[in-house]
């Protein structure tokens, strides 16, 4: 059986991709440019990718490819219809990064919701010192305690956030595809209506691209803080711009994009250096734990598939 890696470097180079060696042989290729795809698929049994994109353009071209194993838990950036067409079987990995990408969530709002840059600055360039007194007090923050805090998509990451939020003392609303009993659900248009804190964590999908532009950003509140850690297109980027420039939205944090890197033309490039915005490099799902539970994860996949399983089969 052969295994080929096509974008190693997304992973990490301090991910022992040995592990694969064991099923096979392995090509590992750190970086794949689209034209290249086609050439290294060509003659690999077991496809392992993270960003890169396999549709119709380039599947053709595999003709004895029978698994893709995506280092990921959203699967968008492969054509699942022709997958199953063609008898291609697909895994990708639920759940490995949960606690990763919850815990960057609740950093961004922690941090902007103390100001803590400007605090961490103030004493940094020395405007503490010079001062004279004892303490700094501007700008002012609030304490989270009270706020209602609005969760979009409660799958294995909104459920941690709700849980840490409720700690602090917020009031958690959620909106989920399936309303459950256990949690305030609301419809999305008034989930953003009453909401102080919205976070995002729903998958890509044709129901969810640009479910939040300008008609749903009328509806939030003035000042409204703002998390996109699910899919860069499941946000409107240009509405979201332009209500960060406009001052309707207080804070914004962002870690993907629908164009990743994103180039100096996307919105979010605009507003990069704002103070109340901070833009990360989708490094949300990598604690180094999760990183290393998605390539274990995987090899179980083809183990799976190998012994004629279905562990976490997609098609």
């Amino acid at each position: 059986m052969k295994i080929t890696i096509l974008d190693a470097a997304t992973l990490g180079s301090d991910i022992d991709l040995s592990l694969f060696s064991e099923l096979g042989e392995t090509d590992i290729y750190q970086v794949t440019e689209p034209n290249d795809i086609a050439s290294r698929i060509s003659d690999c049994d077991v496809c392992i990718i993270n960003k890169i994109k396999l549709d119709s353009s380039v599947l053709p071209f595999a003709k004895n490819l029978k698994l893709i194993c995506i280092a990921a838990t959203g699967y968008d950036n492969i054509d699942t219809a022709y997958c199953a067409e063609h008898q291609i079987a697909v895994c990708n990995v639920a759940g490995y990064s949960a606690n990763s990408v919850s815990q960057l969530t609740l950093a961004m709002v922690l941090s902007a919701s103390v100001n803590l840059d400007s605090f961490k600055n103030a004493v940094a360039d020395g405007s503490y010192t010079k001062g004279g007194v004892q303490n700094i007090l501007t700008p002012v923050y609030h304490e989270l305690v009270g706020k209602t805090w609005g969760i979009i998509g409660y799958g294995g990451i909104g459920k941690r956030v709700g849980a840490a939020a409720k700690v602090l003392g917020c009031k958690v609303v959620v909106n989920k595809r399936t309303p459950i009993d256990d949690e305030e659900c609301l419809p999305l248009d008034k989930l953003l209506s009453v909401s102080d804190i919205i976070t995002v964590h729903v998958p890509l999908t044709n129901e969810t691209r640009n479910m939040i532009s300008e008609r749903e950003l009328e509806l939030t509140k003035k000042g409204v803080m703002l998390v996109n850690v699910a899919r860069g297109a499941v946000l409107d980027e240009e509405a979201i711009a332009q209500y960060v420039e406009n001052g309707h939205i207080g804070f914004f944090g962002c870690d993907v994009y629908s164009t990743e890197p994103m180039p100096e033309s996307h919105p979010m490039y605009r507003i990069r250096q704002h103070k109340n915005v901070c833009l990360t490099p989708h490094m949300a799902w990598g604690a180094y734990e999760a990183r290393k539970r998605c390539m274990e994860e995987i090899k179980e996949n083809i183990i799976s598939f190998i012994n004629g399983g279905d562990r976490n089969r997609i098609v």
